[in-house]
C-alpha cells in the first residue's frame, strides 16, 4: 500500500481512504435525519407527545429513498399506520381517564349532598350540656367521646327522633335504661363502646349517691352528662338518645338483624323463651331481647351484654356492608337513623356530615364492646346495686382519655363482649 505522508493527510489527502471520504464526513455531521419508525416488534409509547412527521409520498424520513433507512426498513405506509394507532390509543385512554374521574367526583358530591340533606332532619336537644365553668370540666382528651342513652319513657309516645311527639325529658318520667360511652379514635380507625350498668352506684352531683339511671330521671341530659364526666374525668363531646319506639323503628327500617343467642333461656313471667342459635329479630323481638333481665343469671349485667350484642349485630349490618359508601343504600340508612335518634344542639349539620364521612372505613370488627369493670353486686337501702372496681375503672378511663384503649384491651383481653351471650 502506498504511504501517505502527514502533510498530504492534513491537506485533505482523502484519497488514502477513498476519494469520497470528505463527502461522507459532511453527511455524517449534517442535520440529523427525521425520527425513524420503530419498526415491527417495537413497543407503542402512547404517551409520546413529540411531533410526528407525516413523511413524504416518496417515503423520505421513513426509511424510503433519500432517507437514512436501508433496504428492509419498515415501509412508509406501515409507519404512518403505527403513528395513527398510537394517536387513537392515546385519545381513548385520556378520554376514559377523564370520564372515570368525572364519575367519581359526581358520586362523591352526591353522597356529600345526601348526608348534608339528612343531617338537617336530625332532632336536636337544646341545652343538653351542664352549664359549668371551665375549671369544673375535665380537660379535653384525644379522639371524640359520646354519651349514648336508651330511654325507657314509660310511654308509647315517641320522645326521640324527628317524629318525637313527647318531651325528651320530664322529671321522674324517663330513666336511662342503657348508658354507654362511645369513644371514636382520633384516626377514626377504631371505636369502643363502654356500657355503664344502669344499677351502677355512683355520685350524682347535688343528689348524693344513687343508681346512675336516676341521674337522667332527676335532671335530664345535663345531669347525666355531669355525672358521667365526674365519674370518668372524661370530657363528653356529644350526646345522643334513642327511646324504645325509635329503637323498634330503626330495627325494622334495617329489615331486622341476626342475633346469636348462646343458651336456651326459659320463659319467666312476661319474658319470652329463647332457644340457642341465630334469631332474625324485628323491632318487637329486639325490644323484648334487650329489655329482659329477670330470666338471666346475672340480671342487669347480662342485660348489658344483650344490649351490646344487639348493637354489635346492628353495626355489623351497617358497617360491614359498606352502607356509608353506598350512594343507593345511604339515604335509607340515614332516613332510619334520623327518624329515631336525637343529638345535642352543639352538633351542627357540618359536624354530622363530617362524622359520617370520617367513619366510612370503619367495619363491624373495628368496634369493640366492653362494660365498666365491676367489683361486686350488693344491696344498698333495699336496692340492687352494682359497685364499679375503682382501680381497674380508673385505668380504663385514663386510656380512653388518652386514646390508648388498645393498651387496656391488651392488659385485659377478656373484658370485651364475649361471643357467648345469653
Amino acid at each position: 500500500m502506498p504511504l501517505v505522508d502527514d502533510d498530504e493527510r492534513a491537506s485533505g489527502g482523502d484519497r488514502a481512504y477513498g476519494g469520497d471520504h470528505a463527502a461522507y464526513v459532511d453527511r455524517a455531521f449534517a442535520d440529523p435525519p427525521g425520527p425513524r419508525d420503530p419498526g415491527p416488534g417495537a413497543g407503542l409509547n402512547i404517551f409520546d407527545t413529540s411531533p410526528e412527521p407525516d413523511g413524504d409520498a416518496d417515503g423520505a424520513g421513513d426509511g424510503g429513498p433519500g432517507g437514512p433507512g436501508t433496504e428492509g426498513d419498515t415501509p412508509p405506509e406501515h409507519g404512518r399506520r403505527k403513528r395513527r394507532q398510537r394517536r387513537r390509543l392515546r385519545t381513548i385512554l385520556l378520554t376514559t381517564i377523564a370520564t372515570m374521574t368525572a364519575l367519581v367526583v359526581l358520586a362523591a358530591v352526591g353522597v356529600w349532598w345526601v348526608i348534608d340533606h339528612y343531617a338537617s332532619k336530625v332532632d336536636r336537644i337544646e341545652n343538653a350540656f351542664p352549664k359549668l365553668p371551665l375549671d369544673q370540666q375535665p380537660p379535653r382528651g384525644k379522639g371524640t367521646n359520646f354519651v349514648l342513652v336508651g330511654l325507657d319513657s314509660r310511654s308509647d309516645m315517641p320522645t326521640t327522633g324527628r317524629n318525637a311527639k313527647g318531651p325528651l325529658w320530664q322529671e321522674g318520667m324517663q330513666r336511662s335504661d342503657a348508658t354507654m360511652l362511645l369513644h371514636l379514635s382520633a384516626d377514626r380507625k377504631s371505636a369502643y363502646v363502654v356500657s355503664v350498668p344502669r344499677d351502677a352506684w355512683v355520685a350524682i352531683p347535688g343528689r348524693g349517691d344513687a343508681k346512675i339511671n336516676a341521674a337522667f330521671s332527676w335532671g335530664g341530659p345535663p345531669l347525666l352528662i355531669d355525672t358521667v364526666q365526674r365519674l370518668t374525668d372524661i370530657r363528653v363531646d356529644h350526646f345522643a338518645a334513642i327511646d324504645w319506639t325509635g329503637f323498634k323503628g330503626l330495627t325494622d327500617a334495617l329489615g331486622g338483624v341476626d342475633v346469636e343467642v348462646a343458651h336456651d333461656i326459659p320463659a319467666e313471667n312476661d319474658a319470652r323463651a329463647w332457644t340457642a342459635g341465630k334469631h332474625h329479630m324485628n323491632g318487637a323481638d329486639a325490644l323484648m331481647y334487650v329489655r329482659e333481665r329477670k330470666g338471666l343469671p346475672r340480671g342487669d349485667l347480662d342485660r348489658v351484654a344483650r344490649q351490646q350484642n344487639f348493637m354489635r349485630a346492628i353495626m355489623q349490618k351497617l358497617l360491614t356492608g359498606g352502607s356509608l359508601k353506598d350512594p343507593l343504600g345511604l339515604p335509607k340508612l340515614l332516613d332510619a337513623v334520623t327518624a329515631s335518634i336525637s343529638v345535642d344542639d352543639r352538633m351542627s349539620n357540618g359536624d354530622l356530615r363530617d362524622l359520617v364521612w370520617s367513619l366510612r372505613d370503619i367495619r363491624g370488627d373495628d368496634v369493640r364492646f366492653m362494660t365498666a369493670p365491676v367489683s361486686e353486686l350488693k344491696n344498698i337501702n333495699g336496692q340492687d346495686a352494682v359497685i364499679l372496681a375503682p382501680e381497674k375503672s380508673a385505668f380504663l378511663w385514663t386510656n380512653m382519655r388518652a386514646d390508648t384503649l388498645d393498651i387496656y384491651t391488651r392488659r385485659y383481653p377478656n373484658d370485651g363482649l364475649s361471643d357467648v351471650v345469653s
